[in-house]
Protein backbone atom coordinates (compact mmCIF):
# COMPACT_ATOMS: atom_id res chain seq x y z
CA UNK A 1 0.00 0.00 0.00
CA UNK A 2 1.05 3.56 -0.93
CA UNK A 3 2.47 5.67 2.08
CA UNK A 4 0.23 8.78 1.21
CA UNK A 5 -0.18 12.18 2.94
CA UNK A 6 -3.94 14.56 3.39
CA UNK A 7 -5.22 17.68 4.80
CA UNK A 8 -8.22 18.33 6.11
CA UNK A 9 -7.51 22.32 4.68
CA UNK A 10 -6.83 21.86 0.56
CA UNK A 11 -6.67 18.71 -1.97
CA UNK A 12 -3.53 18.05 -3.01
CA UNK A 13 -3.30 20.37 -6.27
CA UNK A 14 -5.69 22.85 -5.04
CA UNK A 15 -5.32 25.88 -3.51
CA UNK A 16 -4.66 26.68 0.18
CA UNK A 17 -6.70 28.45 2.01
CA UNK A 18 -5.90 32.17 3.51
CA UNK A 19 -5.93 31.12 7.09
CA UNK A 20 -3.04 28.90 6.34
CA UNK A 21 -0.71 32.13 5.10
CA UNK A 22 1.02 35.20 6.02
CA UNK A 23 -2.61 36.99 4.68
CA UNK A 24 -4.75 34.93 6.91
CA UNK A 25 -4.09 33.95 10.81
CA UNK A 26 -0.75 32.00 9.12
CA UNK A 27 -1.46 29.02 11.54
CA UNK A 28 -0.14 25.10 9.84
CA UNK A 29 -2.60 23.14 8.37
CA UNK A 30 -3.96 19.96 9.62
CA UNK A 31 -2.26 16.82 8.15
CA UNK A 32 -2.72 13.22 8.24
CA UNK A 33 -0.97 9.93 6.24
CA UNK A 34 -1.39 6.82 6.27
CA UNK A 35 0.93 3.83 7.84
CA UNK A 36 4.54 3.93 6.94
CA UNK A 37 6.18 1.22 6.05
CA UNK A 38 7.39 -1.57 8.12
CA UNK A 39 10.78 -0.69 9.91
CA UNK A 40 9.77 3.09 9.65
CA UNK A 41 11.39 4.04 13.20
CA UNK A 42 10.53 8.38 12.83
CA UNK A 43 9.27 10.86 10.50
CA UNK A 44 10.14 13.88 9.21
CA UNK A 45 8.37 16.62 7.34
CA UNK A 46 9.88 19.33 5.18
CA UNK A 47 7.33 21.89 3.55
CA UNK A 48 8.90 24.13 0.92
CA UNK A 49 8.09 26.50 -2.26
CA UNK A 50 10.45 26.06 -5.18
CA UNK A 51 8.56 28.73 -7.12
CA UNK A 52 10.23 31.45 -4.75
CA UNK A 53 11.85 34.01 -6.83
CA UNK A 54 15.27 33.44 -4.19
CA UNK A 55 15.14 29.89 -5.24
CA UNK A 56 13.32 27.27 -2.51
CA UNK A 57 12.17 28.69 0.16
CA UNK A 58 11.57 26.76 3.10
CA UNK A 59 8.14 27.00 5.24
CA UNK A 60 8.40 24.61 7.76
CA UNK A 61 10.65 21.25 9.25
CA UNK A 62 9.62 18.41 11.41
CA UNK A 63 11.62 16.09 12.43
CA UNK A 64 11.95 12.97 14.66
CA UNK A 65 8.27 12.82 14.95
CA UNK A 66 7.00 9.08 16.39
CA UNK A 67 6.74 6.19 13.68
CA UNK A 68 3.37 5.48 15.12
CA UNK A 69 2.04 9.06 14.57
CA UNK A 70 -0.49 9.74 11.83
CA UNK A 71 -1.32 13.16 12.14
CA UNK A 72 -0.64 16.77 13.25
CA UNK A 73 -3.52 19.06 14.45
CA UNK A 74 -3.95 22.54 12.72
CA UNK A 75 -2.34 25.38 14.41
CA UNK A 76 0.73 24.07 15.70
CA UNK A 77 2.35 25.96 18.03
CA UNK A 78 6.09 27.43 17.48
CA UNK A 79 7.71 26.11 19.75
CA UNK A 80 11.18 23.81 19.30
CA UNK A 81 8.58 20.70 20.29
CA UNK A 82 5.97 18.67 18.80
CA UNK A 83 2.28 17.56 20.66
CA UNK A 84 2.89 14.14 20.96
CA UNK A 85 6.64 13.93 19.77
CA UNK A 86 9.14 15.27 17.67
CA UNK A 87 10.50 18.43 17.15
CA UNK A 88 10.38 21.61 15.14
CA UNK A 89 13.52 23.32 12.92
CA UNK A 90 13.92 27.07 11.71
CA UNK A 91 12.72 27.58 8.36
CA UNK A 92 13.32 30.21 6.01
CA UNK A 93 11.57 33.42 8.13
CA UNK A 94 14.14 32.43 10.71
CA UNK A 95 11.64 31.56 12.68
CA UNK A 96 11.03 27.83 14.77
CA UNK A 97 7.68 26.25 13.34
CA UNK A 98 5.09 26.86 10.27
CA UNK A 99 5.39 29.77 8.38
CA UNK A 100 2.83 30.31 5.93
CA UNK A 101 2.46 31.08 2.17
CA UNK A 102 3.58 34.49 1.29
CA UNK A 103 4.39 34.79 -2.30
CA UNK A 104 4.67 38.39 -4.14
CA UNK A 105 1.93 39.42 -6.06
CA UNK A 106 1.96 37.15 -9.57
CA UNK A 107 1.59 33.71 -10.83
CA UNK A 108 0.82 30.94 -7.69
CA UNK A 109 3.22 29.13 -6.34
CA UNK A 110 3.49 25.86 -5.23
CA UNK A 111 4.20 24.48 -1.91
CA UNK A 112 5.13 21.19 -1.20
CA UNK A 113 4.63 19.31 2.09
CA UNK A 114 6.64 16.46 1.93
CA UNK A 115 6.99 13.51 5.02
CA UNK A 116 9.81 10.78 5.07
CA UNK A 117 9.73 7.43 6.67
CA UNK A 118 13.06 6.60 8.07
CA UNK A 119 14.47 3.64 9.28
CA UNK A 120 16.33 6.16 12.54
CA UNK A 121 15.74 8.57 14.51
CA UNK A 122 17.87 12.30 13.52
CA UNK A 123 18.75 13.30 17.41
CA UNK A 124 19.15 16.53 15.73
CA UNK A 125 18.94 19.25 18.45
CA UNK A 126 15.75 21.59 18.24
CA UNK A 127 15.69 24.53 15.55
CA UNK A 128 17.30 22.68 13.13
CA UNK A 129 17.77 23.62 9.84
CA UNK A 130 16.58 21.96 6.45
CA UNK A 131 20.19 21.19 5.48
CA UNK A 132 20.49 19.11 8.69
CA UNK A 133 17.73 17.33 8.67
CA UNK A 134 18.23 16.22 4.92
CA UNK A 135 22.06 15.42 5.41
CA UNK A 136 20.73 13.45 8.56
CA UNK A 137 17.86 11.33 7.03
CA UNK A 138 20.66 10.52 3.99
CA UNK A 139 20.20 7.06 3.51
CA UNK A 140 17.72 6.51 5.76
CA UNK A 141 14.51 7.09 3.98
CA UNK A 142 11.91 4.51 3.55
CA UNK A 143 9.14 5.71 1.87
CA UNK A 144 8.26 9.81 0.90
CA UNK A 145 4.54 10.83 0.56
CA UNK A 146 4.11 13.91 -0.53
CA UNK A 147 0.93 16.84 -0.31
CA UNK A 148 0.82 20.07 -2.94
CA UNK A 149 -1.12 23.03 -2.40
CA UNK A 150 -1.34 26.56 -4.13
CA UNK A 151 -1.31 30.02 -3.31
CA UNK A 152 -0.78 33.31 -5.29
CA UNK A 153 -1.74 36.70 -4.44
Amino acid sequence: MAFTLTSKAFENGGNIPKMFTCDGQDVSPSLAWSEPPAGTQSLALIADDPDAPMGTWVHWVAYDLPAGARELPQAIPRTGGLPGGGAQGVNDFRRTGYGGPCPPPGKPHRYYFKLYALDRKLGLKLGASKRDVEAAMKGHILAQAELMGRYGR
